[in-house]
């Protein structure tokens, strides 16, 4: 019996292998071998400061990063009427063109952005 939980325990580990890296760092399958496409954006957001973006496509998901303020943000692509809209914790980062803007929900959802940025050239 106790062998059979042991192999079963290290199947599991085998499993989930792939999708864990090194320390500080995460690994998704992509399906069908797909590639993603990324960007990295710096943008000057005034007195919030610089804040740095790394733009990872792999259709059908879309995920932002974004080191800010000393934090570091991990968002999803969600549903939006224009530009991208990019949705994590307590952050809403909407880009259009070279623009975006930092919303804080927890300011309520009807507040102005508290940062107003623009891609640095």
């Amino acid at each position: 019996m106790k062998h059979a939980v042991r192999t079963a325990a290290l199947a599991a580990l085998l499993a989930l292998a792939p999708a864990i890296a090194g320390a500080g760092e995460i690994v998704i399958p992509l399906p069908g071998g797909a590639s993603p496409q990324t960007s990295r954006v710096a943008y000057d957001c005034g007195g919030y400061g610089t804040v740095e973006a790394h733009y990872i496509n792999a259709p059908p998901v879309a995920l932002a990063t974004l080191s800010l303020k000393g934090e570091f943000l991990v968002l999803s692509n969600v549903l939006s009427g224009s530009g991208a809209r990019y949705a994590g914790g307590k952050y809403i980062w909407w880009n259009k063109g070279n623009k975006s803007d930092l919303y804080d929900l927890t300011m309520g959802e009807d507040s102005p952005p508290v940062a107003s940025c623009t891609a640095s050239s």
